[in-house]
């Protein structure tokens, strides 16, 4: 296995998240965890959300070894369980499995994604779901983009002075998508928000 390179929220998906609860996130600038699995490259990437802002702390891969996919997917744990200890992260975003042409594919990446989570479950960390394209939605503003525009525009984005390795960039992504999310999320809260107060005035 290589290497590159008590806040808990009242639910798995973002959406139910209230008002005051959004606001607390963005007072404690959290540090947000993305991961891409895979049972060979399981990509991650580390960013810190604050004022409307990210931060880049830090990003890489997990290159599992060996034959047996058991032993593939505790390294993927340990190898979570590491850099969780390492960022502290406080939310934790991961892509869901696509429908992939090889059912065999699949289920290995299901079972590589799965072994993501329980570290993360395991860490306290609440878990953040999202689609490829919902990602690349988010990120380059089309959900058919490619791996390269992928690349370019978590560079842009992040201010990186080169565009990073391939899995890590879309790890990264995902951590990005998940920055938006929030925000957005807040955006609204604060607009319910001063609606309820304007009404009760």
């Amino acid at each position: 296995m290589h290497y590159n390179g008590e806040l808990r929220l009242p639910c798995l998906f973002p959406a139910c998240y209230s008002a005051a609860y959004s606001i607390l996130l963005v007072a404690v600038m959290p540090i947000i965890l993305g991961v891409d699995p895979g049972s060979r490259i399981t990509g991650y990437g580390v960013i810190r959300q604050q004022a409307g802002k990210v931060e880049y702390l830090g990003s890489g891969c997990i290159r599992t070894s060996g034959e047996q996919l058991s032993d593939k997917l505790k390294q993927i744990y340990d190898g979570i369980s590491e850099i969780i200890l390492q960022f502290k992260p406080e939310l934790f975003a991961i892509e869901q499995v696509f429908m992939a042409k090889n059912p065999d594919s699949a289920l290995k990446l299901g079972q590589a994604r799965g072994s993501a989570i329980v570290a993360a479950v395991n860490a306290g960390l609440p878990v953040a779901e999202y689609a490829a394209r919902q990602v690349k939605q988010s990120v380059v503003g089309t959900g058919a983009a490619d791996k390269e525009q992928v690349q370019h525009m978590v560079k842009q984005l992040l201010k990186l002075p080169a565009c990073p390795q391939a899995d890590a960039a879309d790890a990264l992504a995902v951590a990005l998508c998940h920055s938006h999310t929030q925000q957005s999320l807040i955006r609204m809260a604060g607009k319910v928000h001063g609606t309820v107060r304007g009404r009760l005035r």
